[in-house]
């Protein structure tokens, strides 16, 4: 018996699962944007083993929308202002697709030389598109690779930096914000740097280069050796930009290894007047930006740029002889094996080789200065609003905010927000203080859906109780 799905089938079966997607992307707007299930209701709807037998691919289609659907989050609903965009386009996922059916392993060039030229050469078009070093193009010393996330290329970064370094990792410093994201902090522990300095921000939630080179000074007169730091271009809890020019001096200065997390604002460097949020860039060792939270193409897509490829190849590098082959010992080639800590690749760059061909940079230009005039205009009314007040500037398309009253009036704030079930913002706190978080940029998010959230705020912020 064949058990095997035959082409006629896959095509049937294929035709609405893409009727099934085009049609949730055109009604998302419609559904609630958070589940109303309890822990484990979904379990519950699942029969307890495996199934034996085969079963109709009309019921497991059947399954998604009665078991799947009821517990999905919809970050690709219009009204998303939660956390970052999660983002997707119809040319990604036609690209996602592709990748699936051809469901090649990408480790080395002669796995799939295309896997390989498309994602270098798309690389390549970014730092032309995003105005970043052109030697950091695979034709010069540097150049990029596609990690999962930006978590994961940090983590690459550091051990880079804490093998360039050399000597014991017992004296090597890792130096980042108070407002960094927290990767930075998991990535230097799994890497084994013992000692991490969280560095005090100043009023603009920029990392004070004062309390820097202080910690430093301390750091070296006690015989420990400062080997990384962090800047961060839009941090997570307000869009902060860190003086990258300023750091990469001191990183210089001492030793360090400077790397730019641009996880989120990194794709908004498309267009060019933001650019002066990262001058400071050739003092830079390496970068990273997620085209999967702003320029539309789907989870996961993270570019990881390096000025100097020589210490993460050399670090990564281990070459059984099963990997052996012809183009590699040429070194002609790039296997981007050596690139990151997975040996296993997926043909991630054909998505974003899609995304870009289809929106060109002038679509994705476009939709980002939209996304960041809708904030512009949201942070006004916010700040001409008696009851409110921002906490930190707006560079980008993020606005941080609380209620005048306290936190208690800021959380009913928010309870309100939500439980419209058609938008949906997150918090966090500075200084102790609850604030909301409104992060503008999801991919078919429009000036309808922002004044929507709008209006509740307003009919809200005054009689919420502090």
């Amino acid at each position: 018996m064949n058990y095997h799905m035959s082409p006629e089938e896959f095509r049937r079966h294929g035709y609405k699962m893409v009727d099934w997607i085009a049609n949730y992307l055109g009604h998302v707007e419609e559904i609630p944007i958070y589940p109303e299930v309890e822990p484990g209701e979904i379990r519950k709807r699942l029969p307890d083993k495996a199934p034996e037998r085969p079963e109709p691919f009309e019921e497991v289609m059947n399954d998604l929308d009665e078991i799947v659907m009821p517990g999905i989050m919809h970050w690709q609903s219009p009204g998303w202002f939660a956390f970052f965009p999660a983002n997707s386009s119809p040319p990604s996922i036609l690209g996602e697709m592709a990748s699936a059916g051809l469901a090649i392993q990408g480790m080395l060039w002669s796995t799939s030389p295309a896997c390989t030229e498309i994602e270098s050469h798309v690389l390549d078009w970014l730092v032309d598109l995003l105005g970043l070093p052109a030697t950091w193009k695979t034709a010069g010393p540097g150049g990029g690779v596609i990690q999962s996330t930006a978590s994961d290329a940090t983590h690459t970064a550091l051990v880079a930096a804490r093998y360039r370094a050399g000597g014991s990792i017992s004296d090597q410093v890792v130096y980042a914000s108070s407002e960094a994201h927290s990767s930075i902090e998991k990535g230097a522990r799994i890497a084994g740097f013992e000692h991490i300095r969280s560095i005090k921000v100043d009023g603009n939630q920029s990392m004070d280069t004062g309390a820097l080179i202080a910690a430093v000074t301390r750091d070296i007169n006690t015989g420990l050796r400062p080997v990384f730091v962090n800047s961060t271009v839009g941090t997570t809890g307000t869009g902060g930009v860190d003086p990258v020019l300023a750091i990469g001096s001191i990183a210089h200065d001492n030793g360090m290894w400077h790397h730019v997390d641009a996880a989120w604002a990194g794709s908004t460097m498309i267009c060019p007047e933001f650019r002066n949020h990262q001058k400071g860039l050739e003092l830079v060792d390496s970068y990273v930006f997620n085209p999967h939270k702003l320029m539309f193409t789907n989870l996961d897509c993270s570019v990881f740029f390096i000025a100097d490829r020589t210490p993460l190849t050399d670090v990564m590098r281990i070459l059984p002889p099963y990997l052996s082959n012809t183009a590699s010992a040429s070194d002609e080639v790039i296997d981007y094996r050596d690139w990151n800590v997975p040996l296993g690749r997926r043909f991630r760059a054909l998505k974003l080789w899609f995304v870009l061909r289809s929106y060109g940079a002038e679509g994705i230009r476009h939709h980002i200065r939209e996304h960041v005039r809708l904030a512009t205009e949201l942070e006004k009314k916010i700040e001409s609003h008696p009851s409110l007040e921002l906490i930190a500037p707006r560079h980008f398309s993020l606005l941080s905010f609380r209620h005048v009253a306290g936190d208690k009036a800021t959380g009913q704030l928010v309870d309100t927000i939500n439980e419209s079930k058609k938008s949906y913002v997150t918090t966090s706190s500075f200084d102790g203080r609850l604030f909301i978080r409104i992060s503008i940029g999801q991919t078919r998010t429009a000036a309808e859906h922002v004044d929507r959230l709008w209006k509740i705020i307003k009919e809200n912020a005054a009689t919420v109780n502090g």
